[in-house]
């Protein structure tokens, strides 16, 4: 049999890690190889290969036709994002096998993904999975398979004016038992931005004034919400990704969140753009007030794969690219001194090019940015040396002129 020569038939794709699946971005190259491995002389056919992307949601539910009739409906639907395929070892024109010697044979990949495809997910009635799969023929015998899934993650950059405009809102309710008002509990809410990144921080400013007559307690939670298309129906599963939980407000009081911290943790990005999946995030503010329902505040969020680029950064590194040497600055004394002899400042012609500018060529990149300038050492002349003895002393025989006359 073949496959009892076969010691390994597997797919390896370019910047897979070992044991983990490779990651991708809509529009690249995926490149990869077959490896087929045999311990002796085989007799083969084709090798296919075939690269599958796709969106599939399914569940069911329990229909009632009477009062003793019950039945399952079923959902599902299908998107696909991606359909390859390609022919790694064809059979030869006259019909017969390919005859591979003993050791590894591999046998190069590569194909484009299309520049719109959805995040890799898996949830609870759906998923999106992309995967390559190659089949290997032999003349009246069964076909081996190997399948490698990799993963897609679509890019979502949150330094856009949507995704960095503030989110805020303010909610009010009256708590009530039995048919008696017990005061009003108020909440409002405001985070800086709507789009954020896994491992980021958000700070919550918010004020809770509890008017009732018993004590509240606030709370604040990321929900993740699942939403699965099929039909026309829709099938929603929510989620708490994290939470945190303040003090309880005594009755009358006032709560402030001076930018009170709740960290994302590790979770898959926002899914907006498919039919039938979409995943989405939201931040909840709520306060438990006994005796009745919650108060809730909702502000959306969106988690994207591009973080935030602070201005600050890109001031510095343009900074230190064109950077020039200062360190000449910190040799300038403290204290005053006397100034030097005039010879040992000026001694000869070779000294007066000290001043020129240094040439372009010294520089290197230095004058390359339209925005920085060349700063020289200007080492200025100093008076002769102080002396009680003119240099230049008058003649003999010159008199003396009159200051009278």
């Amino acid at each position: 049999m073949i496959f009892g020569r076969l010691k390994r038939f597997s797919i390896v794709l370019e910047g897979a890690e070992r044991d983990g699946p490779a990651a991708f971005s809509p529009g690249q190259a995926v490149s990869g190889r077959v490896v087929l491995e045999l311990a002796a002389a085989a007799r083969l056919g084709a090798l296919r290969l075939r690269a599958m992307g796709a969106a599939r949601v399914h569940w069911t539910e329990s229909r009632s036709a009477g009062s003793s009739t019950a039945y399952t409906q079923s959902y599902s639907d299908q998107v696909e994002f991606l359909s390859h395929r390609d022919t790694l070892m064809a059979p030869p024109d006259n019909g017969e096998a390919t005859v591979l010697q003993a050791g590894k044979h591999e046998f190069p990949f590569t194909f484009q993904l299309p520049e719109t495809l959805a995040t890799s997910f898996e949830g609870k009635h759906g998923s999106v999975r992309y995967w390559v799969k190659a089949k290997l023929h032999r003349p009246w015998s069964t076909v081996k398979k190997a399948k490698k899934e990799f993963t897609v993650i679509e890019p979502i950059d949150i330094n856009t004016p949507a995704l960095l405009a503030p989110q805020a809102g303010a909610k009010e309710k009256l708590a009530r038992a039995w048919y008696c008002n017990r005061g009003q509990v108020s909440v409002t809410a405001k985070i800086d931005r709507k789009g954020y990144t896994p491992g980021e921080v958000i700070p919550i400013f918010a004020e809770i004034d509890n008017c009732t007559s018993r004590a509240v307690v606030p709370k604040a939670a990321i929900i993740q919400t699942q939403t699965f298309i099929a039909r026309g129906t829709k099938k929603q599963k929510k989620s708490v990704v994290t939470s945190i939980t303040g003090d309880p407000i005594p009755a009358g009081k006032r709560e402030v969140w001076h930018g009170r911290a709740l960290k994302i943790p590790p979770v898959g990005p926002s899914i907006l753009q498919c039919r039938i999946i979409q995943v989405e995030y939201s931040l909840k503010v709520c306060v438990d007030i006994p005796g009745t329902s919650k108060l809730l505040l909702e502000l959306p969020l969106v988690i994207g794969t591009i973080p935030l680029h602070p201005f600050g950064s890109r001031t510095s590194s343009v900074s230190s690219q064109y950077s020039v040497n200062l360190d000449w600055l910190s040799a300038i004394p403290e204290q005053l001194e006397a100034p030097p002899e005039y010879s040992a400042v000026v001694s000869s012609p070779e000294a007066e090019q000290s001043l020129a500018p240094p040439c372009r060529s010294e520089l290197g990149d230095i004058l390359e940015g339209p925005f920085f300038a060349y700063i020289q050492e200007f080492r200025f002349r100093p008076p002769p040396l102080y002396s009680e003895v003119d240099p230049n002393p008058a003649s003999d025989g010159i008199r003396p002129r009159c200051m009278t006359c």
